[in-house]
């Protein structure tokens, strides 16, 4: 079971959750409610600190350690979209 850290929005195309199970992060772009159900690009990104970022589009869930930056992008399906990433979070 997973549980929730943190969370952005995407000008409100998308939130990105910062989710815990326990024994690692993992990053999730969930489309608001005005975009389900039609063709978009959701992704998500995950770094931990030392390591590569992680870039999944579309299955929208990456995994790291702690102290990680992590983000996502979504897209309007019209050719219309926007992204965020945080900096170092959760060091500690």
């Amino acid at each position: 079971m997973s549980h929730f850290i943190d969370s952005y929005a995407i000008g409100g195309l998308a939130t990105i959750y910062l989710l815990y199970n326990g024994s690692t992060n993992c990053v999730v772009t969930w489309k608001s409610s005005k975009y389900q159900g039609i063709y978009s690009t959701t992704g998500a990104s995950i770094q931990k600190q030392g390591g590569e970022r992680i870039h999944d589009t579309d299955f929208c869930m990456s995994y790291a350690g702690t102290c990680v930056s992590w983000g996502g992008v979504a897209s309007n399906g019209a050719g219309s979209g926007d992204s965020r990433q945080s900096g170092w979070t959760h060091c500690g």
